[in-house]
């Protein structure tokens, strides 16, 4: 009896996850010998062990194959995304090589949090169970809860920590009531399971099943940052480290998506959210590109566009299908690297306790820093989806998806949005190139490591965006478990 109750783990399934949770614990062993002058040793673990993950990912990328009685899938689409965290995962590194050593000494513990956030996040990506879609979203959060103000004597960090920890227990809390719903509906927290009770016509309470959607659907909603479960974005990104809030708006954003693809589209479409969707959509967009427009903060304008973003992704989410869940992949692909890219520019010239993040600070940039400057610039034209870039194919995908499916409005508001979207990325070209800059001496950080974050998302934001063939590949091939 107990031998039946043992599950069959098949290892191949969690390989690139196993690589994650060995390169954290070997992270934290090795900093507690290091002296102080060789703590670079723990980034260069942290970034070995997640090119490794990376290469597993890539190795088993379309392999089929279940653990754990079924709750952990290796499919495309998990695949795919783990490519988005691992990628992620790596820039942020980069980013926070030098950031350390500007700040304060290096120490073990934020690398390994960072990975240990990822592992999480690829928990969540290969999930088909909501348990452990649960278990993966909350080792995502405690981590990042802890990033968020892992600087102590900064009073607005703690105030962005403590923010998003009390914010991110309440919408957790949502979740676990929601997923309490769904298995008083069906007796099973497994999709695929209770997929093939709604196929076998199996009798359930549709009551209890609408309001357990609900209730998870805000749980992940927050996670996101669909409005009107937003309001911890903009303090959290202001307030957190500059790493930490490129790292905090690309993987976790991508974690949720992939929950709520999974959920409502791929395998339990009990009740139809086209509507609420759609709604979602045109609010989320339109209000962050609203807030984005008055900002001073360059952070906190980032913070509202990211919000603006994840209306487009929604766009992708009501037109669900497989057109849907490819242009949603492929964004966040392309997010992750515009977006990180812009805030290693950030990390860049902010200087210690990054004092200059103001739009009026950037006047002059371009000529003291020509590089970064055309960096950045490319960066946000992406962001804005300038063709010729990764961001104006990704928002091109969606709003063809919209098309072909007959969202014609839903396309023209996204449209319109992006439009809105030009004038606040473009505040910051004028402020770099038009503006004359203040008279003082630049402490840039300037390093190998932020040059290698630079350029790698630099190219991959110019080349995909001009050879995109092999990312849509990949983005239809993670489609493809749609049914």
């Amino acid at each position: 009896m107990i031998e039946n109750m043992i599950p069959d783990i098949n290892w191949m399934v969690i390989y690139p996850e196993i690589a994650i949770c060995v390169t954290a614990a070997i992270v934290l062993i090795v900093d507690l010998m290091l002296p102080k002058k060789h703590k670079w040793v723990l980034a260069a673990i942290s970034i070995a062990g997640v090119v490794v993950a990376l290469q597993l990912v890539f190795k088993y990328f379309d392999v089929p194959g279940d653990s754990f009685f079924g709750m952990i899938v290796n499919d495309a689409a998990g695949s795919y995304f783990k490519t988005i965290f691992c990628v992620g995962t790596l820039l942020t590194l980069f980013l926070s090589i030098t950031y350390q050593r500007r700040e304060f000494p290096e120490t073990g513990e934020f690398y390994t949090l960072i990975l240990l956030a990822t592992f999480g996040m690829m928990v969540m990506a290969t999930s088909v169970d909501l348990i452990t879609i649960f278990i993966g979203l909350e080792m995502m959060s405690i981590p990042l809860y802890v990033l968020a103000g892992i600087y102590g004597n900064r009073y607005r960090s703690n105030e962005a920590a403590l923010k998003y920890f009390l914010l991110g227990a309440f919408a957790s809390g949502f979740l676990l009531y929601g997923i309490a719903f769904i298995y008083g509906a069906f007796g099973t927290t497994n999709l695929n399971q209770i997929t093939a009770l709604i196929t076998a016509g199996t009798g359930y309470s549709e009551f209890y099943v609408t309001i357990g959607m609900i209730l998870i659907l805000i749980g992940l909603a927050f996670k996101a940052g669909v409005v009107p479960f937003h309001m911890w974005i903009p303090d959290v990104y202001e307030g957190a480290p500059a790493p930490v809030t490129a790292f905090m708006s690309a993987g976790p954003k991508a974690a949720a998506v992939i929950a709520i693809l999974r959920i409502f589209v791929v395998n339990t479409p009990v009740i139809d959210f086209t509507m609420i969707f759609w709604v979602l959509a045109v609010i989320t967009m339109t209000w962050g590109n609203i807030l984005a427009l008055n900002q001073s903060n360059v952070k906190r304008m980032l913070a509202y566009s990211s919000i603006a973003h994840v209306g487009y992704i929604l766009i992708a989410i009501t037109v669900g299908m497989r057109e849907g869940l490819s242009s949603a992949a492929f964004y966040l692909f392309a997010y992750t690297l515009m977006n990180i890219g812009a805030f290693a520019v950030i990390i860049l010239f902010a200087e210690k306790e990054e004092f200059y993040e103001n739009i009026s600070d950037y006047a002059g940039f371009g000529t003291k820093f020509p590089f970064a400057a055309i960096a950045m610039t490319i960066f946000l034209a992406s962001l804005g989806g300038i063709p010729g870039t990764i961001g104006f194919i990704g928002k091109f995908m969606i709003f063809k998806a919209a098309i072909q499916k007959g969202f014609y409005w839903l396309a023209v508001i996204g449209v319109l949005n992006a439009v809105v979207a030009f004038y606040y990325y473009l505040r910051i070209v004028v402020a770099m190139y038009m503006k004359k800059g203040e008279s003082r001496l630049f402490d840039v950080a300037i390093s190998p490591s932020l040059m290698i974050a630079i350029l790698i998302t630099l190219l991959g934001v110019v080349l995909i965006g001009v050879f995109p063939e092999n990312w849509l590949i990949l983005a239809d091939k993670a489609a493809q478990i749609i049914p």
